[in-house]
């Protein structure tokens, strides 16, 4: 499966998870932190433009690319099931599509869209603010592990 076309596919797949697993990283790590430690109204307004730069074709192209990408790895493995790497190829799929594909739709994107409601000098802003930034990075933590996972899992495949 790692061989001819197979390869180009599963380093693209490296690729993509890899530098997805780095963006959220950066926010588990950082980010997040920064925004927490403004005064909500800022904090609010800052992560909710964010937001929306986020589902611009710069980001977007790689967040949703490697799952498009990671559909095919998976499909393509099914038809074809390799002597080697299945399991690995099957695997950093898996852990893309629901780790962080799934977990950023049903996750962030609700949080992101309740907080967009929201005008960030209100007092109901200030008071969701705190709840918002530790579920948001929890739920982040989870999304930058299984990027970095399926990252991993997909090296493997191509050893």
């Amino acid at each position: 499966m790692t061989d001819g076309p197979y390869f180009v596919l599963t380093v693209l797949g490296v690729l993509g998870t890899g530098l997805t697993a780095g963006v959220f990283c950066a926010f588990s790590t950082f980010v997040m932190r920064g925004l927490a430690a403004l005064p909500p109204a800022q904090g609010v307004a800052a992560m909710n433009a964010v937001n929306t730069a986020a589902v611009r074709p710069p980001f977007m192209v790689v967040f949703l690319g490697t799952a498009v990408l990671a559909a095919v790895i998976a499909v393509v493995t099914f038809v074809v099931w390799p002597k080697e790497a299945a399991v690995e190829l099957l695997l950093g799929s898996a852990l893309y599509l629901i780790g962080s594909f799934g977990v950023t739709a049903a996750a962030h994107v609700p949080r992101n869209t309740a907080l967009l409601r929201l005008d960030p000098g209100t007092a109901e802003a200030a008071g969701r603010w705190p709840r918002y930034v530790r579920e948001w990075t929890a739920w982040n933590h989870v999304r930058t592990g299984a990027s970095a996972a399926a990252s991993v899992a997909y090296v493997l495949a191509l050893a």
